[in-house]
């Protein structure tokens, strides 16, 4: 359970009334919405609010039931289905607009045809949970009317209406008024030490996702669902020890969220560490024992050189994909690369030492790739009615699956590509975010900052799962280090990346290890 479960579980046991005892010395919340409706009355006897047609009393008959009887007209309905909880005896059931005064703000306008002076007001920008920033408080003109109707005094709970932030709450405890906007909903208490446990309730319900209006296509808080909010409410008394409550725990909360989230980026952390130390081990040939029976990377190389012959002969491949270099350790135990009649000394590129059965061998050398491309994007004919998923990195994850895509390309822009990659391409991103590797669950074109890889001899991908897992780490090594600093691999330097390669079937072996440790790791 992290921080934030723990608070609401906190609140939830606290709007049930089980976070402190009940005392029967406690005037009964029933006494109390006794002397709030008592005060309502007076207050619409002298002017000073309007009636509430909405009134409401909800009690609990004599059928185990719970009704809610409206006073301006005497009807009364049966509300089982709405009442989610039972709570204590001494304790009672009410709407929010029972037992608060309820207006909002003044539109917000540029000019003011009623005229008024500048006044200082509240926007749902400058309300958050529990607090105000007032650095940046607007001003426009407020009638004396608008100013006694659009106004907070202190006690008064205000809650934001709309967008993102609806719900957000925060009691005014400042000893001058300020004016509000109408994306501003104004509570006042109609008795006084209401507001803090009304104030955690609708934070409860919008963590719960219990606050927002209905059938409406933006989330939001209508002055109509703020006020039809049922609220199970405690006596005064019981309300205070609550909220006392809340204050005295909430910060060992806090403390113990971030202490879980220091523990969850230590296990993140330590879970990305064991991961590369699992794939270090695999391109290093430790990961899995060799089999003799298994043959030799350099018999897969001799495969890949009669299909490459094979392809150059259907015209399905260039005559200079031949053209491939031999790396070999010398007697001097120096490695070289034989091009041509040339031996290069390459030791200075060599990592690490791998097995007898393995060979270092050039990317390029084992795999075909392909380079996307990135339609103009002034010529909407290659965008409008996208046909095609058109990937970019952004669309991948690392080790992961490309499904969609968030934009898709045209029939037009077929001309602008090569053949479409297939769903189970494996791709690359080699700009910028260097070395995140997916695979196509549908077919798809990409953009120039990825490569689709095909490698040789690889019916089953077994090739193409082992380059999977370990191209992300093989892209630290060699040319990419380079592009890890900021700077960009191309074609010469995919094509230069130096490949750790075992034979086909211990890549299958090794792929089926590092995915059973990865799944140890979850």
């Amino acid at each position: 359970m992290n921080g934030k479960q723990l608070k609401n579980s906190i609140l939830q046991w606290a709007i049930q009334g089980k976070l402190v005892p009940q005392d029967p010395n406690d005037e009964p919340t029933s006494v109390l919405l006794e002397r709030i409706r008592a005060e309502k009355a007076r207050l619409v006897k002298e002017k000073k609010i309007k009636k509430d047609k909405n009134e409401s009393i909800i009690y609990r008959g004599d059928d185990n039931s719970y009704y809610e009887k409206f006073l301006a007209t005497g009807e009364v309905k049966c509300i089982d289905e709405e009442i989610p909880f039972e709570i204590p005896s001494s304790w009672e059931w009410t709407r929010i607009g029972n037992i608060f005064n309820h207006t909002s703000g003044k539109q917000q306008s540029s000019s003011n045809k009623n005229g008024g002076t500048p006044q200082k007001f509240i926007t749902t920008s400058n309300l958050y949970w529990g607090y105000f920033v007032l650095d940046n408080v607007k001003v426009m003109d407020f009638t004396e009317e608008e100013i006694k109707n659009s106004s907070a005094t202190k006690g008064d709970l205000l809650v934001c209406e709309g967008g993102a932030g609806y719900g957000r709450s925060a009691i005014w405890n400042e000893d001058y008024d300020i004016c509000l906007q109408n994306h501003v909903h104004r509570l006042r208490p109609l008795v006084d030490e209401t507001c803090e446990y009304v104030y955690y309730f609708i934070y409860l319900q919008k963590e719960s996702n219990n606050l927002a209006s209905v059938g409406t296509a933006m989330p939001g808080l209508s002055a109509n669902r703020l006020k039809h909010l049922l609220v199970p409410l405690p006596p005064i008394a019981e309300q205070n020890r609550i909220t006392k409550k809340l204050k005295e725990v909430f910060p060992v909360v806090e403390k113990y969220n971030k202490v879980q989230d220091e523990l969850n980026l230590l296990n993140s952390s330590l879970n990305a560490i064991i991961k590369k130390s699992i794939l270090q081990e695999a391109i290093q040939g430790k990961l899995v024992p060799q089999i003799a029976e298994e043959g030799t990377a350099q018999e897969l190389l001799e495969q890949i050189q009669q299909e490459k012959s094979q392809l150059i002969k259907e015209g399905k491949l260039k005559k200079s994909a031949l053209s491939d270099s031999v790396i070999y350790k010398g007697d001097d135990n120096k490695y070289y690369e034989q091009v041509g009649n040339e031996n290069i000394d390459i030791t200075e590129e060599i990592p690490f030492d791998l097995p007898d059965n393995w060979t270092w061998v050039r990317f390029g050398q084992y795999i075909r790739m392909s380079i996307g491309k990135t339609p103009p994007r002034g010529e909407t004919k290659y965008w409008t009615n996208g046909k095609y998923p058109w990937v970019s990195i952004s669309d991948m994850s690392d080790y992961g699956l490309v499904t969609t895509t968030k934009e898709s390309v045209s029939e037009n822009a077929k001309s602008l590509f090569g053949e479409i990659s297939p769903a189970g391409t494996l791709i690359m991103s080699f700009k910028l975010t260097v070395g995140r590797t997916s695979l196509l669950n549908t077919s798809a074109y990409h953009n120039e900052a990825i490569i689709s890889i095909y490698p040789f001899v690889d019916k089953i991908y077994q090739a193409r799962n082992y380059l999977f897992h370990i191209l992300p780490i093989i892209s630290n090594l060699g040319d990419s280090k380079d592009a890890i600093k900021g700077k960009t691999l191309n074609s010469k330097s995919l094509n230069n990346l130096l490949l750790p390669l075992p034979p086909l079937n211990e890549q299958r072996r090794i792929v089926a290890m590092i995915e059973l440790l990865f799944d140890k790791l979850k």
